[in-house]
């Protein structure tokens, strides 16, 4: 079943169960598990972990691409595994116990992780678990539907678990970029100009000697969670999609547009949807993540390249993409995720980058993370790299939530992220607010009248009228700011 898989034939006595590889792994060691937002994460080895970690003391430092699939993040945390957690994850139980202070969780930019690895200012990694579709003759791993940080990974760690996943069909060979970039100082540019360019390897390069463990798994990636578009959503996708063609009128772009990037989720999803039928022809995409937009998009024709660090899709979506993965293997490249975010390429593309807001403040900073400015959601993931040097920054979002109770727009946002300094449009379904060239005092009338939803214009006004009366580039009333916050916490509205 996985001879045609393990191509070097003096690893083949390396195969051996989940539960065998699991006595690996030592107390307090650093494991690096390959994975991003739910694809090409690992299957069998989580699972032994959890079980081992029921019945001794077992805790780990784990570091991933992004989120993981298969309620893995839930039940590692729930089982006690995961003392410290980075660099992003999006699991409701693993959310409680980082919330209720039981694992350390360190939120970073998706960029970041593997410079830090490299210059050894995390802790080395001991193992490496990493999902595989084959091992070449020369000992490369060819990744599945996610390169993530597993090439990285593989170039650091003591000790290698390769899990060959089954359901990953070899036509998957050939998708993958894998570069990875030199040594500090004298690192030499990244030679990256356009999307569809290919400067990499199409697998990963390893040592064979610390590959200590073949693990065979016969498991599909979690499906994609995302919502279909709604009247918000889709009255949020129409305001972006007027101001592209605004762009393109005033001779800043050509109806190509630049680069596309889109942060994961049902919004971002939903505005991409929103471009199917647009006036805009032979776009590219330069993103982390494509979901089911990115492959209707390819498959519309309007958009003819794409390039990102994962694939997640929906059961259906998976399915056709499958089925025609020869099509899209000339279409699509996948690379690791510090290559699919680093701000140097990010900014010689002069990406568009559309990512999602919790909330954002009158003077257009925002915060994509922290619930009440203390209780962590997902984290900062990759929106960071693109909103700071991407060509525009767009930020979306619906301009209520909790059936209204919370506003989206507030005077003074209870955790930043994103600065003003860094975000040149927001979004709701009300509006679009164009902040380019204007100073604080001209944008929070703009953001006010164009984005928060008319229940709350009023209060906005007021707050903003009042801070003005005490002056400031920024005016502010520093006793008042973070009311909002408060009475939503004590009386479930921000409405007062």
């Amino acid at each position: 079943m996985y001879q045609d898989r393990i191509r070097r034939p003096a690893l083949m006595d390396k195969v051996m169960s989940a539960q065998q590889a699991a006595l690996l792994f030592k107390d307090g060691m650093t494991v690096g598990m390959s994975g991003f937002t739910r694809a090409g994460d690992a299957k069998a080895m989580p699972l032994a972990l959890v079980e081992r970690a029921r019945h001794e003391p077992l805790r780990l430092t784990l570091i991933t691409g992004a989120s993981l699939g298969n309620d893995s993040d839930g039940l590692m945390a729930e089982a006690g595994l995961l003392a410290r957690r980075l660099p992003f994850q999006a699991d409701a139980a693993l959310r409680r116990k980082i919330n209720a202070g039981e694992v350390m969780f360190i939120d970073q930019h998706l960029s970041e992780t593997a410079e830090q690895l490299r210059s050894h200012s995390l802790a080395p990694i001991d193992i490496a678990v990493i999902e595989a579709t084959a091992i070449t003759e020369d000992g490369f791993l060819v990744p599945t539907m996610s390169v993530g940080n597993s090439a990285n990974f593989a170039q650091q760690a003591r000790q290698i678990i390769i899990e060959i996943n089954l359901s990953a069909p070899l036509a998957l060979e050939g998708l993958h970029d894998i570069f990875i970039p030199g040594e500090r100082p004298g690192r030499a540019p990244i030679p990256l100009v356009s999307p569809e360019q290919r400067i990499g390897t199409t697998a990963i390069a390893i040592d064979p000697a610390r590959i200590a463990a073949i693990v065979i798994t016969d498991s599909p990636d979690s499906p994609s969670n995302v919502l279909p578009p709604d009247s918000e959503t889709e009255a949020i996708a129409s305001h972006v999609i007027a101001f592209l063609e605004s762009e393109v009128s005033a001779g800043r772009m050509t109806p190509a547009l630049l680069p596309l990037q889109a942060g994961i989720g049902t919004i971002a999803n939903a505005v991409l949807h929103g471009l199917i039928g647009s006036p805009f022809s032979n776009m590219t995409m330069f993103s982390e993540v494509l979901q089911d937009s990115a492959i209707e998009l390819l498959d519309s024709g309007q958009l003819i390249q794409a390039s990102a660090s994962s694939i997640t899709l929906s059961p259906t979506m998976h399915e056709k993409f499958m089925r025609d993965i020869d099509s899209y293997r000339a279409k699509i490249v996948l690379r690791p995720q510090e290559i699919s975010n680093h701000p140097e390429i990010v900014r010689r593309l002069g990406v568009i980058a559309l990512n999602t807001a919790l909330e954002c403040d009158i003077y257009g900073n925002v915060n994509s993370t922290h619930v009440g400015g203390t209780h962590m959601m997902n984290g900062i993931g990759g929106s960071g790299d693109f909103a700071r040097n991407g060509q525009l920054s767009l930020f979306v979002s619906k301009s209520v939530a909790k059936a209204g109770g919370i506003s989206s727009v507030v005077p003074m946002v209870a955790h930043v992220d994103h600065t003003e300094h860094d975000v040149d449009v927001l979004v709701t379904e009300w509006g679009l607010a164009d902040l380019r060239g204007l100073a604080p005092r001209e944008r929070a009338p703009l953001i006010i009248e164009r984005c928060a939803h008319p229940d709350y214009r009023t209060q906005l006004r007021a707050y903003f009228e009042q801070a003005c009366l005490r002056g400031g580039q920024t005016p502010h009333v520093l006793e008042a700011a973070l009311s909002w916050h408060v009475r939503y916490r004590d009386g479930q509205s921000m409405l007062s």
